[in-house]
């Protein structure tokens, strides 16, 4: 059974059998939660919420794309809410990976270094400056970002999500990382929401 007869059954009173989307993709919608505001507890809690709302929503569900393509526009906009009310942090190392480790001031700590209470204090600081870069960031920058780095998404998938074509989500994460590297290098950290 494909997911729209599943839809269509869940519709005509199979409520139970929505079950089987949560188990399927649960994992994905947290991931994609966390992603956001990186957070256990507010992604649970999220993750909770998406599952609420496209049960309440399904009977609008137009079943032009995939069920997971939807879903993840529910997950996306809850945790950018979510974000926008509680202003959240970022995921550091996805970000660093970004970049590449070669220019990575945390990445350069060792495993020694690391008891060291100086480079802990610096590395605490480091982090700190990279969350403000990437919240400052325009909202589908940052979007893009999460969905790639973090979500481990194809453009081609993120589009999907974003609602915009493969070549806009090339040209929001090149912004998004000439952005970051111009307000990492230049120190200048200036909040675009």
């Amino acid at each position: 059974m494909n997911e729209h007869e599943l839809i269509k059954l869940i519709l005509q009173g199979e409520r139970d059998k929505f079950r089987i989307f949560v188990e399927k993709y649960q994992q994905m919608v947290f991931r994609t939660c966390m992603g956001f505001v990186h957070n256990k507890e507010d992604a649970d809690d999220l993750t909770q919420e998406v599952f609420i709302q496209a049960y309440q929503s399904l009977p609008d569900f137009k079943m032009k794309s995939a069920f997971s393509t939807w879903l993840y526009r529910i997950a996306v906009n809850a945790s950018l809410n979510k974000v926008r009310k509680s202003a959240g942090t970022s995921f550091i190392q996805r970000l660093e990976s970004f970049f590449g480790a070669e220019n990575s001031k945390t990445s350069q700590l060792t495993a020694s270094d690391t008891d060291d209470p100086e480079n802990i204090i610096i590395k605490k600081e480091h982090s700190q400056w990279l969350q403000k870069a990437l919240d400052s960031l325009p909202e589908n920058q940052r979007t893009a970002i999460v969905l790639s780095k973090y979500d481990d998404l194809s453009q081609k998938e993120i589009a999907e999500i974003m609602k915009t074509t493969e070549g806009a989500v090339e040209a929001l994460l090149q912004r998004a990382k000439m952005n970051l590297r111009e307000k990492l290098s230049g120190g200048r950290i200036i909040n675009h929401n």
